[in-house]
């Protein structure tokens, strides 16, 4: 199989030549090909500076958003660049580690899932110790999202979400910013409702940044 790893980016100069790298670097068993997808949401900090170093590269797919539009928007577009039969979600900002992939895949190359969720709250794996009230808004957020969809997933807002293509391309996606998290999971949902699909949830590390750090 093959994979595309979209990478949203809004203002990220100073960690997005390393993601690259970690998303470069990482070696995965039983993937062909891994194509990264990069969507700058119209950054103003340098990052597409930085991006200029990247756009001959053929293992890279760079799309300019003309102004900023939201994560949303910016996932959306990298759905319809992506070619590869798994598309990753990848945040730039190295909270996320991309060393999690062989998990995040495994599911969906192994057991037939069709979808994974990461989630920050399950699992023994590492987490930064951050913001209380933070973190009960996302739990609050994913129980009211769980109460709609009649899904059990522990943190919907993870920042990493992984598809077959050929579910993405039976959603309609419409929310331009942060409304993306509870609408594609809704959508998703509903197709899980109707048997159209499988969901897994699977725990990760977290290094999350306070307020100061961005």
């Amino acid at each position: 199989m093959n994979l595309s790893v979209i990478i949203p980016v809004f203002n990220e100069k100073n960690t997005l030549e390393e993601i690259i790298s970690r998303v470069r670097t990482i070696e995965l068993v039983d993937i062909e090909y891994k194509e990264i997808v990069i969507v700058d949401d119209g950054s103003t900090d340098g990052t597409r500076e930085v991006l200029d170093q990247y756009k001959d590269d053929s293992g890279i797919t760079i799309f300019l958003q003309p102004y900023n539009k939201g994560k949303g928007a910016a996932v959306r577009k990298g759905f319809e660049l992506a070619t590869g039969d798994i598309i990753l979600i990848q945040d730039a900002d190295l909270e996320y580690k991309p060393n999690e992939y062989p998990k995040l895949l495994a599911p969906i190359l192994y057991e037939n899932a069709d979808v994974v969720y990461g989630s920050r709250f399950s699992g023994g794996d590492p987490k930064r110790v951050l913001l209380y009230w933070h973190s009960l808004g996302n739990k609050v957020l994913t129980t009211i999202s769980n109460m709609f969809t009649d899904l059990n997933l522990t943190d919907m807002e993870c920042g990493y979400k992984v598809f077959r293509k050929g579910i993405i391309r039976q959603i309609k996606l419409n929310e331009d910013r942060f409304g993306f998290e509870p609408e594609i999971t809704a959508k998703i949902g509903k197709l899980s409702a109707n048997s159209q699909c499988v969901i897994y949830e699977v725990g990760i590390s977290y290094f999350g940044r306070n307020y100061d750090e961005g």
